[in-house]
């Protein structure tokens, strides 16, 4: 439970706050946010701030445009000192929902599309879907004029510890202000490419988790800046190097307990829990559009970098796009290795959640988990053991989301149809543009 209004009013007194971040996201998931000034602090809290939506990405229309920002409690933070100068006063932030001018929730806020499908497992009977993402990141330095190089500042690998360096100052720093902002961080380490990182937090229900991944990538971008340095959620900024992901770990409850486990079953893994993961195999291409958003996103996913390529689940080989932990009891979950940090968390989770709905609803069972490495599996083993592979493109992923109405109607028709729109931009910009490798290989040549 939340802080209530009068509580939030008394902490921004007691705390000299002077301005009031009102949080959101647009569909692409870039974060947003309306700042107002003391005298608006009343007001803010009561859902009354109007903002124009017609200036955020696939929102509304000109001639629609006014929107409400209705705070959610629960995400009240106050800004450390670190991130915001205490002289020109202290700075706290509330994560909204959108709403129509009449309070009416707005259809394509993208929080709104997680609440909906949330709100369809509980009415099966589950108390939620729990979620602990693994979100990875680079650390850039920048030029004599502040603008992000890919150079890094270190040559350090998996888990390595170095001397004192500003990837590592900037890391604690990160974590310093995550915990400050009630985040429980349960790791931090350098990942397994020169100047990429890993800040693990605890896992939570769906929203709570989609909420402070918008949280962290603002905190560790904020920070990297103060360094002197750019932190990238990019996938894939540098070719022959492992790209970042965000693995998510995934498991229902019912009645508070984990409804994934089950003590007598094979592999433990109760009827929730494969048909869960079916759910996820069934729907894996359309899927990718929303956790894999960028052009980018799959030159991360590619062979021989530890990301999957196929669809397929184990539970023991990490290169499967789903791998179930050893762990069983209350801990017994499925990871799914897909996605990466460039999603937007809300639409993301909102497909997953939809997708595992579905393989509950239609009593989807998954085929057997593989054992092996996929990468070593002959054309034929993989035929055998029904292993397809995911779209190898953004192009390809649309063209799956096209085909499947499940995700679509998880969406929301208004999210839809402005995602797929600007992601064909995206791609058709990408596909005519002419690429430096293209020069280098062509120019003298022919």
């Amino acid at each position: 439970m939340g802080l209530s209004k009068a509580e939030i009013l008394k902490e921004l007194r007691s705390n000299r706050v002077r301005f009031l971040r009102l949080q959101f996201t647009d569909v692409l998931g870039l974060n947003k946010n309306v700042e107002v000034p003391e005298s608006q602090f009343e007001k803010a809290l009561d859902g009354e701030i109007l903002f124009d939506g017609s200036s955020i990405e696939g929102f509304a229309r000109a001639d629609e445009s006014d929107m409400l920002l209705k705070p959610d409690y629960a995400t009240f933070a106050i800004f450390p000192d670190i991130l915001e100068d205490p002289a020109r006063g202290r700075v706290a932030r509330l994560i909204c929902d959108v709403a129509q001018p009449d309070g009416t929730p707005f259809e394509g806020d993208p929080r709104q599309a997680l609440k909906r499908q949330i709100a369809a497992l509980q009415a099966l009977g589950y108390d939620g879907l729990y979620a602990g993402p693994e979100p990875e990141f680079f650390l850039f330095l920048r030029d004599r004029e502040g603008l992000p190089t890919t150079a890094t500042h270190d040559d350090a690998g998996y888990f390595d510890l170095a001397p004192l360096d500003k990837g590592e100052e900037a890391r604690r720093d990160m974590v310093n202000v995550l915990t400050a902002m009630g985040f429980e961080i349960e790791g931090a380490h350098h990942e397994v490419a020169p100047g990429q990182h890993e800040i693990d937090f605890r896992y939570a229900d769906a929203l709570t988790t989609a909420d402070r991944i918008t949280t962290f990538k603002f905190v560790v971008k904020r920070v990297a800046l103060l360094h002197n340095l750019h932190a990238t959620f990019m996938p894939k900024p540098i070719v022959g190097l492992h790209g970042s992901g965000m693995h998510i770990h995934l498991s229902l409850f019912k009645n508070g307990e984990n409804a994934f486990y089950d003590p007598g079953a094979e592999y433990q893994l109760s009827v929730t829990a494969r048909r869960f993961i079916a759910g996820l195999l069934e729907h894996a291409p359309a899927l990718l559009a929303l956790t894999n958003p960028l052009v980018n996103s799959y030159k991360r996913l590619t062979p021989g970098f530890e990301a999957p390529t196929n669809v397929a689940w184990s539970v023991s080989t990490r290169t499967a796009m789903i791998r179930v932990p050893a762990r069983r009891g209350v801990g017994t979950r499925a990871e799914l290795r897909t996605p990466d940090p460039s999603a937007n968390p809300y639409l993301a989770l909102a497909a997953i959640l939809a997708a595992g709905l579905d393989g509950l609803r239609q009593g989807l069972e998954p085929p057997p988990p593989i054992r092996r490495d996929i990468a070593e599996m002959s054309v034929r083993d993989r035929r055998r053991h029904r292993i397809k592979e995911l779209p190898g493109t953004l192009r390809q992923a649309l063209d799956a989301l096209e085909r499947d109405p499940v995700i679509q109607e998880a969406l929301g028709r208004p999210i839809y149809r402005h995602f797929l729109k600007a992601k064909r931009l995206e791609w058709e910009d990408y596909r005519v543009t002419v690429h430096p490798w293209e020069l280098e290989r062509y120019l003298i040549k022919y």
